[in-house]
């Protein structure tokens, strides 16, 4: 009988200091939403977008006078000799190839920008999540996509957003 009691008592004192003790601040915060409202997010992804639509207009233009060109010469496959045809030719392909590769180079170049200014944001953003979390004895920040659900009262969201732009107005993308 005072094992059993000796037991209840320690079981009653373990489950009052760990309830006592689980008691820490767990807040939430949606890292695309961050990345996309902020001022300097929003930048980045209005030059991206206009990069990318200014090179598809090049590029398009470039499609239509090469589908021109090869159109131009099968009509006139008849009038030339094989070996001004097949010159003709070998120069079409070049300029197909000096296309694609120009094309890919761009793309290319825009996905690597994207990926920089991410990494970049990020970069300024923990800072400013670390000092968030020391003001406010925070001890675990969850990323939204990562969580089933939350009390809108622990979305940290927009107060990041809002010290990201006092931060980081923007990004000088060129």
């Amino acid at each position: 009988m005072k094992h059993l009691v000796k037991i209840f008592i320690l079981t009653f004192f373990i489950l009052t200091f760990t309830n006592l003790s689980a008691e820490e601040k767990i807040v939430y915060l949606d890292l695309k939403q961050i990345l996309n409202n902020s001022s300097a997010g929003k930048g980045a992804q209005d030059f991206l977008k206009k990069s990318f639509t200014d090179n598809q207009k090049k590029f398009l233009e470039m499609e239509k006078s090469l589908k021109k060109e090869e159109k131009d010469l099968l009509v006139k496959k008849t009038l030339l000799s094989k070996e001004e045809y097949a010159k003709k030719v070998d120069i079409l392909r070049k300029k197909v190839i000096d296309y694609q590769s120009a094309r890919r180079a761009s793309l290319d170049k825009i996905t690597a920008l994207r990926s920089e200014s991410r990494e970049t944001l990020i970069k300024k953003i923990e800072p400013i999540l670390e000092i968030y979390i020391n003001e406010n004895n925070i001890s675990l920040v969850v990323d939204k996509k990562y969580t089933l659900g939350g009390n809108p009262e622990n979305d940290i969201t927009k107060i990041i957003v809002e010290k990201l732009n006092k931060e980081l107005p923007s990004l000088n993308l060129k």
